[in-house]
């Protein structure tokens, strides 16, 4: 059945119009990325780490549920790297269902991780994120403080402004400098 799909498909890559092949080419793309999720997936059990990471950061293209429960493993990957790129792939495809997990993940032993997490957070629109953002809003890390405060911007959720306008008085200009761009964003 797929397999018809992809074939239609390419055939009407010819076609005369451009909107028409456009349209093609971004559906052959999108099948061909699902019919490949099934190498994607066996690539996540290679010992390799650069092969994981490569695999995981190609599951972003794969449109399909069953490329999650791979995601939410790699999450408990035992290499930082593997559970970052899940972290920023898991953002990215902005699901609700993966919310608990990425919030877990503020608290990850590795910093690159907690700094994707706060990132990937701020790809949400959700309103309930915003204690866990402020939270770390007096972490010591200033990467991880100005993500944050990018996500919060991000969210827009108004119960951030005391949290952000706290921040302008940070001893750090990287740090003033998000808050100032995150309080520009908050909803009025």
């Amino acid at each position: 059945m797929l397999e018809q799909r992809r074939q239609k498909l390419k055939e009407i890559l010819t076609d005369p119009d451009e909107g028409v092949r456009r349209a093609a080419a971004e559906a052959l793309e999108r099948l061909e990325s699902v019919l490949g999720a099934d190498q994607l997936l066996e690539a996540l059990k290679s010992g390799d780490r650069g092969v994981r990471v490569k695999a995981l950061f190609a599951l972003e293209k794969v449109n399909s549920p069953r490329v999650f429960p791979s995601l939410l493993a790699a999450l408990k990957d035992p290499d930082a790297d593997c559970r970052v790129a899940a972290v920023q792939v898991l953002g990215k495809k902005k699901n609700p269902k993966t919310l608990g997990n990425l919030v877990r993940h503020l608290r990850d032993p590795h910093p690159a991780v907690r700094v994707f997490a706060a990132e990937a957070l701020g790809n949400f629109s959700d309103r309930r994120l915003v204690p866990y953002l402020v939270e770390l809003l007096n972490e010591k890390d200033d990467e991880l403080v100005r993500t944050a405060a990018q996500s919060l911007g991000h969210i827009g959720a108004r119960e951030a402004e005391p949290a952000l306008i706290a921040l302008l008085a940070d001893s750090r200009p990287g740090v003033r400098q998000k808050a100032a761009w995150a309080l520009g964003r908050l909803e009025a």
